[in-house]
């Protein structure tokens, strides 16, 4: 790892770390159902799926309280990040980028270069901010309009 993305990972991992434990998990989980299944009305069904067992899962945590969750599974060659959420009252501070960056920085340790992911139309701007672009039409997951963007750093 090059040293300044060993710095901005040191940085980054005093909040963001690869969930280790089974409390990490829950506090996951917790994030998830807040933002997916209470905010935007997800199903239970649909918001925790059988990737849940296999995935990477990444925890945002500040003094004990998880505020931001995530997960990285592979998916046809490509780091898929999926699940990205924080908490109401952590928006606005910019942990949404650091977490999508945190994320990324976990993939590429795994060896990824190339990231897919699902992201809600009107956070496409949002991800194109981390270099990802938009690959075909809109289309529907749960209910609310998304579109797959790819990140291709090979």
């Amino acid at each position: 790892m090059e040293r300044s993305q060993e710095k901005g990972r040191e940085l980054l991992s005093h909040m963001f770390r690869i969930a280790a434990s089974l409390d990490d998990l829950l506090k996951a989980f917790a994030v998830r159902s807040v933002v997916f299944m209470e905010e935007e009305g997800i199903p239970y069904t649909i918001e925790h799926d059988r990737h849940d067992c296999s995935a990477i899962h990444v925890l945002g945590e500040e003094q004990g309280e998880p505020f931001a969750a995530g997960r990285i599974r592979p998916y046809n060659g490509y780091a898929k990040l999926e699940r990205i959420s924080v908490r109401k009252a952590y928006r606005g501070k910019r942990l949404g980028h650091e977490l999508t960056d945190f994320m990324i920085s976990v993939a590429k340790e795994k060896g990824f270069k190339k990231y897919l992911l699902h992201a809600q139309s009107h956070l496409a701007d949002f991800y194109r901010k981390h270099g990802f672009e938009i690959s075909g039409d809109v289309f529907q997951e749960a209910g609310i309009d998304h579109y797959v963007m790819i990140r291709d750093d090979s």
